[in-house]
């Protein structure tokens, strides 16, 4: 049996702030704004961000490194980079395998 999976899209959580605090649309888009743009640009400058319980959002560096394409039989150079990385937190952790 396939399981439904649940998808949420900003909109929702604007919803969602909407109905739980009571606040004005307007107010609700923007609080959820800032909260995804503060993440974003501390992200961006190098930073981390620790939600207790909810989890830590930071910056993973990722050295350059040789990687094989199977499709064409050869080596190929991937470039370092730097991507976001987000590790859950205990009491997020602990909500999902309960259900």
């Amino acid at each position: 049996m396939k399981k439904t999976i649940l998808v949420k899209t900003k909109k929702d959580l604007v919803d969602r702030v909407v109905n739980e605090t009571n606040i004005a649309r307007k107010d609700a888009i923007s609080a959820v704004n800032a909260v995804f743009d503060e993440i974003s640009q501390t992200l961006v400058d190098g930073g981390e961000i620790n939600i207790v319980g909810f989890g830590k959002f930071e910056v993973v560096e990722k050295e350059e490194r040789v990687a094989y394409n199977p499709a064409k039989g050869e080596k190929v150079t991937v470039p370092a980079t730097r991507t976001p990385k987000f590790r859950s937190g205990k009491t997020l952790k602990d909500a999902v395998k309960n259900g």
